[in-house]
């Protein structure tokens, strides 16, 4: 494991990360999604590149990388451009799961890799809308459980920070960012995904003109399962073998 301080809007950023095969000449990015870290990725991914350069990075606020002020999605895209730039990494692939998708599209690689992003907006069930009703309701009250019996798991347990920041990225509509992205894209689903259901995965699949879209079996999580032919399909797409 590495770190690299980034300075961003007045606020130093320390971020961890991990390269495998850092000779290598063509560099993969890899990005986790929210909740997460690189640890997860670095298990479904870690040996399925051995002629790649992989770089494997905790986003601010996640696994070993700090965070202390409240971040958008193009906050987060602009930190891990500056780290690109840091430690000169060059990436043709950016892979991104889920929060991750929506960051790694904003970079405009050359081949972006999606698995079960973020960034379609979904309806809200019932249940979630009578939960947000209760909310603004008890607010005024100042009870002090209320984010803690009525705030998405997603969002609990962490700071003030990382709360605001989740509240600003978690129901964005990416569509305009997925239509303006023109280079290629893979597209792979979980097709029992209840986080990013495999219908947002179609429809970003029909904004971004020169895309592939894999359903596969398997939830929010599906890429461990299938890391193996996954990673397939991205290397022969950077070798010419569509």
């Amino acid at each position: 494991m590495a770190l690299k301080e980034i300075n961003y809007k007045k606020q130093s950023f320390r971020l961890s990360y991990e390269m495998y095969n850092p000779n290598a000449k063509v560099g993969i990015l890899i990005l986790h999604g929210w909740g997460s870290n690189k640890e997860i990725m670095k298990q479904a991914f870690g040996d399925k590149f051995p002629n790649h350069r992989q770089t494997y990075l905790d986003l601010p606020g996640f696994g070993g990388s700090s965070n202390n002020m409240v971040l958008t999605t193009e906050d987060y895209a602009y930190i891990v451009r500056l780290f690109i730039k840091a430690v000169g990494l060059r990436p043709m692939v950016i892979m991104g799961h889920s929060f991750g998708g929506k960051v790694a599209t904003l970079l405009n690689p050359s081949y972006l890799v999606l698995l079960s992003s973020a960034g379609i907006v979904t309806k809200k069930p019932w249940s979630v809308k009578v939960k947000i009703a209760t909310f603004k309701f008890l607010k005024p009250l100042g009870m002090k459980k209320i984010r803690e019996l009525f705030v998405a798991p997603d969002a609990q347990g962490i700071s003030h920070e990382m709360y605001e920041t989740f509240k600003n990225v978690v129901d964005e509509d990416f569509e305009y960012s997925f239509n303006n992205y023109k280079k290629r894209a893979l597209l792979f689903w979980g097709k029992e995904d209840t986080a990013t259901p495999l219908y947002t995965g179609e429809k970003i699949a029909s904004l971004i003109e020169d895309s592939a879209f894999y359903p596969l079996d398997g939830d929010h999580f599906f890429f461990l399962q299938h890391a193996t032919w996954i990673a397939k399909k991205i290397i022969d797409e950077i070798e010419g073998q569509k």
